[in-house]
């Protein structure tokens, strides 16, 4: 299996100890200001990537803006853990070439533009995305009290080991 599907996979395993450790009322707590938005809406927002790239729209792209935003996996843990294993299994069964190019429909802020990629660089996007979101996400839990022994969590691999504030 290559390196990077290797690494979205283990980035991943982080949101299934997440979703082992909390409540329904505490997935879609949307109490902590100042964006006021909840665990599960990152969760459903990194699954949600992670799944345009495995459907491509009827002329083979992969369309990063047409998400499916399931609201039940932003409320319901049982919910995102079977979404989150439906991404696992693509991810493990995955059969592109990472080098193959796609070409990929985002929105940077200026409408629509269509951007060739590797799928390589595609994952490697979605995985950093995912730590992105994780940040947000441990930040929420530092202000609901949320315990996640895990002190890699929320924290980019290059981070210097020294700045990250061990809880």
């Amino acid at each position: 299996m290559n390196i990077i599907i290797q690494s979205a996979l283990k980035t991943l395993q982080k949101t299934q100890i997440i979703l082992d450790h909390l409540t329904n009322t505490q997935l879609c707590d949307t109490s902590v200001p100042p964006y006021h938005s909840s665990i599960g809406s990152h969760i459903r927002h990194i699954l949600d990537f992670y799944d345009c790239i495995f459907n491509l729209n009827a002329q083979n792209h992969v369309d990063l803006t047409a998400r499916s935003r399931n609201k039940d996996v932003e409320s319901d843990c049982d919910c995102a853990q079977n979404y989150l294993k439906t991404i696992v299994s693509k991810l493990n069964d995955f059969s592109h070439n990472v080098s193959d190019t796609i070409l990929v429909i985002d929105d940077l802020g200026m409408g629509k533009i269509e951007i060739k990629y590797t799928y390589g660089c595609l994952l490697a996007q979605a995985t950093s995305h995912t730590i992105h979101h994780y940040a947000t996400i441990n930040y929420i839990f530092n202000n609901l009290g949320i315990v996640i022994k895990d002190s890699e969590f929320g924290y980019n691999p290059t981070t210097p080991k020294g700045l990250k504030i061990e809880r």
